[in-house]
């Protein structure tokens, strides 16, 4: 049976093992504090009784789809695995030092996969003994409903693995988009500068972030209007994208909204911490 090994109990990380486990794999949850596998675990049973309710899940599935998630503290739960997939805080010395100590303890066939939104793939991968093995496989937010796969290939990065972790992606029900290793690789480096212009709009007055949001829904047809989304992703999160941006194309174009940096630091995160443009009861 087809076992995976999920790194980082957070949003990303129990959505990415919320979808595997859906999809028959066996799978480890793993992270370093046993309250965030508890909250993972427990956002997992949330989504999968929605799911439920909409009659998408029968009751006898969602249990045999928790039973197939194992939870750890430690990295000795990847031993076995043919998939790693980190998804830690996105602080490059974080995923640096995980990926050095996967580099240990995963079988030697096993891919090595980073969620990372903006970090280099190629950097990951020089953690390593096996940069072939190493591949970005980035995720949409919330990863049980959106059906992208952003499959990020680094220098060092096989064809065997690129077109394994296509096959996987597409096994999950997701549709696999591959592209090549570059700051914010498209999603972001596209996305990422939008939400910037749009909290620039509120910073200068132009108008509120409802405003805003309703102008990018009615006018140009997005589901969730910017400001909004920047809140989903997390603020904190868009600031550590903009300064990767920022660092590895040009200073001055991707320059985050002082407004940004002043929200992120007062700890308005968006609806982690329940108040960024919008509150959040839940």
């Amino acid at each position: 049976m087809s076992k995976v090994a999920v790194v980082g109990a957070g949003t990303m990380g129990n959505g990415i093992a919320h979808v595997f486990a859906q999809r028959g794999w066996e799978t480890s949850l793993i992270d370093v504090s046993q309250d965030a596998l508890d909250r993972g675990v427990a956002t997992i049973k949330k989504n999968l009784e929605r799911q439920t309710k909409r009659g998408a899940v029968s009751g006898a599935r969602c249990a045999e789809i928790l039973e197939r998630i194992e939870t750890s503290t430690s990295l000795d739960a990847a031993k076995d695995a043919e998939i790693v997939i980190e998804a830690a805080t996105e602080d490059p010395e974080i995923k640096f030092m995980i990926f050095r100590d996967l580099d240990r303890r995963a079988p030697p066939g096993a891919i090595l996969a980073s969620n990372t939104s903006s970090i280099s793939i190629n950097e990951i991968a020089a953690q390593t003994k096996r940069p072939n093995a190493v591949v970005g496989m980035h995720f949409m937010n919330p990863v049980p409903v959106m059906t992208l796969v952003e499959i990020i290939r680094g220098k060092a990065t096989s064809e065997d693995t690129v077109s394994k972790t296509v096959a996987i992606a597409k096994e999950l029900g997701k549709t696999p988009v591959e592209v090549n290793d570059a700051p914010g690789f498209v999603s972001n480096r596209v996305l990422m500068p939008m939400i910037n212009e749009a909290i620039f709009c509120v910073q200068d007055g132009i108008a509120t972030p409802q405003a805003v949001d309703e102008v990018m829904k009615l006018g140009m047809g997005h589901p969730l209007g910017p400001l909004a989304l920047a809140d989903l992703i997390g603020l904190d999160v868009c600031l550590s994208i903009m300064r990767v941006l920022q660092d590895g194309l040009d200073r001055q174009k991707y320059r985050p909204a002082p407004l940004l940096e002043k929200m992120v630091t007062a700890g308005k995160l968006g609806r982690k911490s329940g108040q960024g443009f919008y509150a959040y009861r839940d």
